[in-house]
């Protein structure tokens, strides 16, 4: 007779679960959690599930559904309080959920960083993405309110998976949250970057800026911002645990290539395709950062 118990299996299924949602969603994330020592994969993983789960809720997918603008709102509703639910019952039966709820209870991820997560989220429903009527423009300090919440809070999240066993002062704490944060906004201001087109066209949001189209002006400034996040991110990188610096150094040093690329294309190009990375690039950049970390373990 099998001891494995119903909740064993049920969450096993669930990481399942989150597992296939990076697989079909993100290459470059998958690749960069594969570094992650095991005892942090699963639990971001779960992360990511959520919140890609999330984000298409309000990208579109509901409106391709053929849900009115209430209804695509009162969906992401369900799901923002079948969370708030889950973590405080530790179980759901949405597998997705589910998984989250299993990482945020062992590692101390509460309401404080899933709200403005969701508050996020809300903001992107401001009006009918199936046939948006309007381009909806990010003024600087909505631009900040909403990468808090859709970007920085998701890399405070990720740190409270790789710190759960550690002791930190405080102010190691404050040095790593603020580097968490800057490249969870780097993260997210270089996709905007990539994602112009759909954005603007099938959405209806301008997340970087007022004007209807940047200009390259626009283009190369957002670009010394990126790198100026990017930059302190790295920094931070050695008060990492050892078996979270190769993910994260890779992360850090594919999103430098995708903005190198970003600077040298003009901005019209970027209202047209989507910049990527070429995989034997992203290969020399995972290598790289293997290397780099192992070197330093032997110090």
């Amino acid at each position: 007779m099998s001891n494995v118990t119903s909740l064993t299996q049920f969450t096993s299924t669930a990481e399942q679960a989150a597992n296939q949602v990076i697989k079909a969603y993100s290459t470059s994330f998958g690749l960069a959690a594969r570094l992650l020592g095991a005892r942090h994969r699963q639990h971001v993983r779960n992360i990511y599930a959520l919140v890609r789960v999330a984000d298409e809720i309000v990208d579109g997918m509901t409106a391709e559904a053929g849900l009115a603008s209430a209804e695509q709102s009162a969906t992401l509703e369900r799901f923002i309080a079948e969370t708030h639910l889950a973590l405080r019952l530790g179980c759901s039966s949405d597998l997705v959920i589910h998984a989250f709820a299993r990482t945020a209870r062992e590692c101390g991820i509460d309401a404080s960083l899933t709200q403005p997560f969701f508050d996020s989220m809300r903001l992107d429903l401001g009006h009918d993405t199936a046939s948006p009527t309007r381009l909806v423009r990010f003024d600087s300090d909505t631009h900040a309110h909403y990468v808090y919440g859709s970007a920085e809070v998701v890399g405070l999240m990720c740190l409270r998976v790789f710190l759960r066993e550690r002791d930190m002062s405080d102010a190691n704490l404050r040095t790593l949250e603020h580097g968490a944060r800057q490249l969870g906004a780097a993260f997210q201001n270089i996709n905007f970057l990539r994602d112009l087109s759909d954005d603007t066209e099938r959405l209806g949001r301008s997340y970087l800026g007022t004007n209807d189209r940047l200009d390259d002006a626009d283009r190369l400034a957002w670009v010394r911002t990126i790198r100026t996040q990017l930059d302190d991110a790295s920094k931070t990188v050695p008060l990492l645990p050892w078996d979270a610096r190769a993910a994260i150094r890779s992360a850090l040093a594919l999103f430098s290539a995708l903005a190198d690329r970003i600077e040298k294309v003009q901005v019209g190009e970027l209202y047209q395709r989507r910049v990527r990375v070429p995989d034997p690039v992203k290969a020399g950049v995972t290598a790289r950062a293997l290397v780099t970390t192992w070197m330093e373990k032997r110090r």
